[in-house]
């Protein structure tokens, strides 16, 4: 998948000393959890090719997109799968856009994602306000493509601020910059040079999309900007429009809010890395993001063999956290609003390992020492405090199914360093290897908790 930080442009756009300073919040670093919702016409057609991806090529990736939300640009490549399902349910003359009409969610729909998010343990819940087609779930005076004038006759990002703060969790919002298929003329994207080539950089597109933008941040001051592929060139340039000053009206707004890396400009705020196996420690913090399937938006092929389940979503968490990441880990809703099965499972099984072990988690950092910058195997570690306020080692054992976890002699002395020598669990002497024993209640990931040395390293 692509990372974001290093896409820069185009010459002459402002430098980064021209944006304000886009610090990651300590309220954030502490959150370690979000949930994504990604939710809007494609939820009614709900399908993208999954069934075999074994054969599926760099050159027929976009035609077989696995992602469901995709399905306005698949729809539109000549022979792709999507294409061909469509013109068969729907007929010759059905387009993508009359779903708006199609589109009817439950009534307290956003209640229910907003229940299950909290009960997950999440700190944070992204909604997606405008995907790539356009249609925008907020009630914009930009356009009339939207969800309060179309099929839903709601402001549904509304409804899912107040929700979300009722909750007791922050409101992120994701916006698509760069991509809107609503309001571009371009033959659908069909490789990832596409992606970049094939959008709107011009001024009345830029003020298009900083209109909606500024929409967001003055209605619903939202915690967290969380931008996708880019922003229209002509927006990154120094003036009353630009990126930067949105980035400036957004921090007055939220003065510790947080943006994401996906702007295209020389300076971010959180990195993301999107369906990305993270295999060390990092020294930036990160934001990891998936799907529980293999998709964003709900796709109704899916099944069990597709998706995380609730042991593979807990080690998944506890993995990203201890590399100095945060996890939003996506829900696709149907377009009723309801939650299938399959995902609210995981997600309900997470919040019941998190009510126990949450502490393991939440309000720590990681453990920068080099001997642990790559893990252990079945090992991953975190720094924090106890509720006295005392520093403490969060070793977390993957699989304690596994019995016990013997370290090796390199790790064994950073654990001897760090750890209070009263620690009295059978390590043997100090040349010994530590060994380490879940707890035989645990059956997912079992943390064993270790006092810290008075004289330590601050968290």
């Amino acid at each position: 998948m692509i990372s974001f930080e290093h896409r820069h442009g185009p010459d002459g756009a402002a430098p980064a000393s021209a944006y304000p300073d886009l610090v990651v919040p300590d309220w954030y670093r502490d959150a370690k959890l979000g949930v994504f919702v990604h939710w809007g016409l494609y939820s009614v057609p709900a399908w993208a090719d999954v069934l075999d991806r074994e054969g599926v090529t760099p050159e027929t990736a976009y035609a077989r997109h696995q992602y469901a939300e995709w399905y306005a640009n698949t729809v539109r490549i000549e022979g792709s799968p999507t294409r061909e399902r469509h013109e068969r349910l729907y007929g010759l003359g059905r387009s993508y856009e009359d779903f708006a009409e199609d589109w009817h969610p439950d009534e307290d729909a956003i209640a229910g994602i907003i229940d299950l998010a909290a009960r997950a343990g999440a700190g944070y819940v992204v909604p997606t306000a405008k995907h790539h087609d356009g249609f925008c779930l907020w009630d914009s005076a930009t356009t009339p493509f939207t969800a309060a004038r179309r099929g839903p006759g709601r402001d549904l990002i509304a409804e899912f601020a107040s929700s979300t703060r009722a909750a007791g969790m922050r409101l992120g919002l994701y916006y698509s910059g760069a991509l809107d298929w609503h309001v571009s003329d371009f033959p659908p994207l069909t490789s990832h040079d596409d992606l970049f080539a094939l959008r709107r950089n011009d001024a009345a597109f830029a003020g298009h999309a900083a209109a909606q933008l500024r929409e967001l941040i003055d209605r619903f001051a939202p915690d967290i900007l969380w931008n996708d592929i880019d922003w229209p060139d002509a927006g990154k340039h120094e003036g009353p429009d630009s990126l930067a000053q949105l980035f400036r009206e957004h921090l007055a707004a939220v003065p510790d809010g947080l943006v994401d890396d996906r702007w295209g400009v020389p300076t971010h705020g959180v990195l993301t890395r999107e369906y990305q196996d993270i295999d060390a420690v990092q020294d930036e913090v990160f934001e990891a993001t998936r799907g529980l399937g293999l998709s964003f938006g709900y796709n109704a092929e899916e099944s069990a063999e597709h998706a995380l389940d609730g042991p593979a979503l807990i080690r998944l968490l506890v993995d990203v956290v201890s590399k100095n990441g945060n996890l939003l880990i996506n829900v696709g809703p149907r377009a009723d609003g309801s939650i299938p099965e399959l995902q609210a499972t995981a997600l309900e099984e997470l919040g019941e390992w998190l009510a126990v072990h949450g502490s393991a988690l939440r309000g720590t950092r990681p453990w920068f020492h080099q001997a642990v910058r790559v893990p252990p195997p079945g090992v991953r570690f975190t720094r924090g405090r106890t509720a006295d306020g005392s520093e403490v080692l969060n070793v977390l054992l993957l699989d304690p199914a596994a019995g016990e976890v013997v370290l090796d002699a390199q790790v064994s002395r950073a654990v001897r360093e760090l750890v209070a020598e009263t620690v009295d669990d059978g390590w043997g002497a100090d040349d010994d290897p530590v060994r380490l024993r879940p707890r035989p209640s645990d059956e997912v990931v079992s943390v064993v908790t270790l006092p810290l040395r008075s004289v330590s390293d601050p968290v």
